[in-house]
């Protein structure tokens, strides 16, 4: 299969799929949008109808308020579109309810990642392996300087913190979706069963993950607590809260940021992060060179994040890669 297959093209605004007359991920309002997940990078309000799993669309409900023109898909089920296209949606593992997009058509198959990642990740299913014809994967971090540690090792710093710190507590940035409630999965794993306090931004979306069907424990809200009652304790926040007035109702914090740029120093400097916790919900390098690989497809199209590494790679190994154009992919969810 080349560049000028005929059914699916990558447009500035997103991967426009002709003959059903839809969209996969698109940036802007249309008539059919097939989502991949919840990220608002990805997943935009004022669409005629929305196809994604019924926990993307759930999460869309909540963040984005969402609802008229769902259209629930489960994982392995496949939909026929007009134009006789099937679109499959296949676990992604970036978050919970996010999917891989799996396009036939005339004998050609497509798959359109999304977002993804290969850690296991107790709040979501593993991303699945399948051959195709054009595969289209992220580039977040797309360098080989980024390779994620241990997901444990990176728990443990966050317990040893707060175990040599009795009188302080661990002030925990991860991001609403996927970040904070894996890192809440995470410390359960590891048997750490205290109560976990939130700021109120994050309460919605953990007890939506728990309707879902996501044990997270015992979960509390900041607001609820006194000062002297946060002692030795963790919490969770939004990175934006991490330095700001909401912050200084905590004893003495030590500040942590779950993110996978956690890795480049300079980032946790500049958010004043006294604790990198190198925790990513998207492939490292070895482990995005190792999907194209596993996946081998005739073509590997790239887009959001660092697409002239990732594309030199491939030409290395005698494969055919593409960078893309795509608008509005942000690193809302690292």
């Amino acid at each position: 299969m080349a560049n000028d297959v005929s059914w699916i093209r990558a447009e500035p605004q997103g991967i426009r799929i002709l003959p059903a007359d839809c969209w996969i991920d698109p940036v802007h309002p249309v008539t059919t949008a097939l989502v991949t997940h919840g990220h608002a990078d990805h997943a935009r309000g004022g669409h005629g109808s929305t196809i994604a799993t019924p926990e993307t669309l759930a999460i869309m409900k909540l963040r984005y308020e969402t609802e008229a023109g769902a259209r629930p898909v489960a994982y392995g089920e496949t939909l026929r579109l007009k134009g006789g296209i099937d679109a499959t949606f296949l676990p992604a593992g970036h978050v919970l309810g996010s999917a891989q997009i799996l396009l036939e058509h005339a004998g050609e198959r497509v798959i359109v990642t999304g977002d993804y990642k290969r850690r296991p990740d107790p709040t979501c299913l593993p991303f699945e392996v399948t051959p195709c014809d054009i595969f289209v994967t992220e580039a977040t971090f797309a360098l080989p300087v980024f390779k994620h540690p241990p997901v444990e090792r990176e728990i443990r710093k966050l317990l040893d913190a707060r175990a040599a710190n009795p009188d302080r507590c661990v002030l925990v940035g991860a991001y609403a979706l996927g970040k904070a409630q894996r890192v809440i999965a995470e410390l359960r794993r590891a048997g750490y069963n205290e109560p976990i306090w939130l700021h109120g931004a994050l309460e919605r979306m953990c007890r939506l993950y728990e309707e879902l069907g996501v044990d997270l424990g015992d979960l509390r809200l900041v607001a609820d607590a006194g000062k002297a009652d946060l002692s030795g304790q963790i919490v969770l926040c939004p990175p934006g809260a991490l330095n700001d007035r909401w912050s200084r109702r905590l004893p003495d914090p030590i500040t942590a940021m779950a993110s996978g740029w956690m890795r480049v120093r300079q980032r946790a400097v500049q958010r004043n992060v006294e604790l990198p916790l190198v925790i990513s919900d998207h492939a490292d390098w070895d482990e995005l060179t190792t999907t194209i690989e596993e996946v081998n497809p005739a073509e590997t199209w790239i887009t959001h994040g660092r697409e002239d590494a990732l594309l030199r790679w491939c030409e290395l190994h005698q494969r055919r890669g593409r960078a893309l154009a795509l608008v509005g992919y942000e690193d809302e969810d690292d």
